[in-house]
């Protein structure tokens, strides 16, 4: 059951990183928010194809009111509130760098839980938050020194924040998952998530711009067909691995496992994008995923 949890967490990592690479097109051609509500809905739809045949349940009718309040809230700072951020850093500093960013939610998570249940970090996990955050500035540092320092703009240093911010919606989502889940069916439980992001996302589209920008997205092929591959690995295959690990190993394994991706990305960037990285990028990397892996020692 160990080896299957683990596996599974390293199949979301897989996934995140293939998903981070066709969001990140897909918001060049039809923005964040579009993206965001289209990819859920993709998803949507999937996990209901999917319960129909595993469960013979097309919708999760059957959730206990724990789970699907904690699942609900959830959906809404793991999706809606952490993927805004998320696609817009993706968006100013590109999937690599941002997913190195999200290496930073087992110690913000680990921080969260000392606040709320008074758990304290040992010598070994302030070694590996260092670690982490050394190995963050690398790769950021690496990364502006590969340019000129006029095109680092504005848009550059927002992002980072942006990644920063949706690393911390990553752990709360992660908290209240675990707070809901229990021993419910993860693929079920995604829904739940997801209808959640899926209502959210289509008030801020209200809010924005009364849905104008979502319909003029939809006219769009190539952007439509990024969101949609995206949405395959990402909240489909990615988030329902994702719960299923948490149910199977702790909440820190999934994390450290999960945390592979910011390594894993590198490899397409450089074989398929043909993109030049530099060795204090690719260092860094390593640096802030053995940091995590410590954390969790």
């Amino acid at each position: 059951m160990q080896r299957i949890g683990e596996l599974a967490a390293l199949g979301t990592a897989l996934s995140w990183t293939l998903a981070a690479l066709f969001f990140e097109r897909g918001v060049k051609r039809i923005g964040v928010l579009s993206v965001n509500f289209f990819k859920v809905v993709f998803a949507f739809i999937l996990l209901t194809i999917t319960a129909s045949f595993m469960r013979g349940m097309p919708l999760p009718l059957d959730a206990p009111l724990r789970t699907a309040i904690f699942l609900s809230l959830s959906g809404i700072v793991g999706f809606v509130v952490t993927d805004m951020f998320l696609f817009t850093a993706y968006g100013a500093i590109g999937p690599r760098i941002t997913m190195l960013f999200m290496a930073l939610s087992p110690p913000v998570t680990a921080g969260i839980s000392f606040f709320f249940f008074g758990e304290r970090l040992g010598s070994m996990g302030a070694l590996g938050m260092g670690l982490v955050i050394i190995g963050i500035c690398m790769t950021v540092f690496g990364k502006q020194n590969s340019v000129s320092i006029s095109k680092i703009g504005k848009v550059d240093k927002r992002g980072y924040i942006f990644a920063f911010i949706a690393s911390i919606g990553q752990s709360i989502g992660m908290i209240l998952t675990k707070a809901g889940l229990g021993n419910y069916d993860p693929v079920s439980g995604t829904q739940l998530r997801e209808v959640a992001a899926i209502i959210g996302f289509a008030l801020l589209a209200l809010v924005y711009d009364r849905g104008k920008g979502l319909l003029k997205a939809a006219k769009s092929f190539v952007g439509m067909k990024f969101t949609a591959a995206g949405s395959v690995f990402g909240p489909f295959i990615g988030v329902v691995l994702s719960l299923f690990a948490i149910q199977r190993i702790s909440a820190g394994i999934v994390s450290t496992l999960i945390g592979l991706t910011p390594v894993i990305i590198i490899l397409p960037e450089i074989l398929i994008f043909r993109k030049r990285i530099r060795i204090l990028e690719i260092a860094g990397a390593v640096v802030a995923v053995i940091g995590t892996a410590i954390f969790f020692m």
